[in-house]
């Protein structure tokens, strides 16, 4: 019997591009040498985040992948009954983009000229529902079955905000993923929120400071490093974008590297300060293949491209480093962070 390893996860957002997460996280509850003690992550990563948490306390690993699949084929149930879809040439030019779609044109066009308080007064909100229908977010504050960490930015402040498991709603879950060009702020307690991944995408200090394990997996899917300098408009917004939801990671990475190497010149112990292991699941090759509109483009083709991809990505992952896992770093974090 191999042994029971227990690690911690950090899952990034970055709209439909979030089902390359679900296939990692579908592909790892398969796994039983693999506990997951706290989870920390930022919008369509805190959708999942929370999907997970209670699958997992209301129907252990298997229903936490059934959790997370039904909601990704609502998902794209949504999209496919709304405007914001490829057209046939999209489909024929393939990429999974929506380049050629009317309905993300016109949005994309509106988006530039009036705000989500003009455009959507009402702040209607699909995954709200979706929301109420799938989580029962009384059980998940009572059943905590494993530690929740959803990141939000106070719009007031520029600070980051960090929901636990004792504050969970749906609105804190809508805050993580609030898109400010698409969304209206979400109110919590008389503050507002915007997307976390501007100021966490996501946060490792909560996995660092409130959890016992010292591995932290981090589901990667915004890429850090792209082979080509952007030259359209819709090219150079999303890397802009990128690069700002990717700062904070690099950031809590840099500490993370001093750390390590004050230990290792042995100016401080090691329980003073943690020596935390880092370990990374990604496949930037297929993200940088994705227009930048993917974000966007719920269709069922992308979301089960992506299922794949993460279930196949996570499932090379266990077969080379788990056996690495308590014992050092899978990620060489100075050639891939700094």
């Amino acid at each position: 019997m191999s042994e029971t390893k227990s690690v911690n996860l950090a899952l990034q957002g970055a709209g439909a591009l979030g089902a390359f997460t679900w296939g990692v996280l579908d592909r790892l509850l398969e796994d039983s040498r693999l506990e997951i003690e706290g989870v920390s992550a930022s919008s369509s990563g805190a959708l999942n985040a929370v999907l997970l948490a209670h699958g997992l306390a209301s129907g252990g690993r298997e229903g936490a992948a059934r959790l997370l699949a039904e909601f990704w084929a609502r998902v794209a149930k949504l999209a496919a009954a709304s405007a914001l879809q490829p057209s046939w040439l999209d489909r024929a030019t393939g990429g999974f983009g929506l380049s050629y779609s009317p309905g993300y044109a016109f949005l994309d066009l509106l988006s530039r000229v009036f705000s989500p308080y003009q455009l959507n007064p009402f702040n209607y909100n699909p995954l709200q529902s979706i929301l109420a229908d799938m989580v029962d977010f009384d059980r998940l504050r009572r059943d905590r079955v494993i530690k929740l960490f959803l990141c939000a930015t106070n719009v007031r402040t520029g600070k980051i905000r960090i929901f636990n498991n004792s504050e969970i709603g749906i609105a804190q879950v809508l805050a993580s993923a609030c898109l400010p060009l698409l969304s209206q702020a979400v109110e919590i307690d008389g503050e507002h929120y915007w997307d976390g991944g501007y100021m966490g995408n996501p946060a490792l200090f909560p996995l660092i400071y409130e959890c016992q394990s010292r591995d932290i997996v981090v589901v990667h899917v915004n890429p850090i490093v792209r082979r080509h300098v952007p030259t359209t408009a819709g090219e150079i917004i999303d890397r802009m974008n990128e690069i700002s939801f990717n700062s904070s990671l690099l950031r809590e990475m840099r500490a993370i590297a001093f750390v390590t190497r004050l230990i290792d010149e042995g100016k401080v112990a090691d329980g003073s300060l943690r020596r935390m292991r880092i370990h990374g699941i990604e496949a930037d090759e297929v993200m940088q293949e994705l227009g930048p509109a993917s974000k966007l483009n719920a269709d069922r083709a992308l979301l089960s491209h992506l299922h794949e991809v993460g279930r196949d990505r996570a499932a090379a992952w266990l077969g080379t480093h788990f056996d690495m896992l308590g014992v050092d770093s899978t990620v060489d974090i100075r050639t891939n962070y700094l």
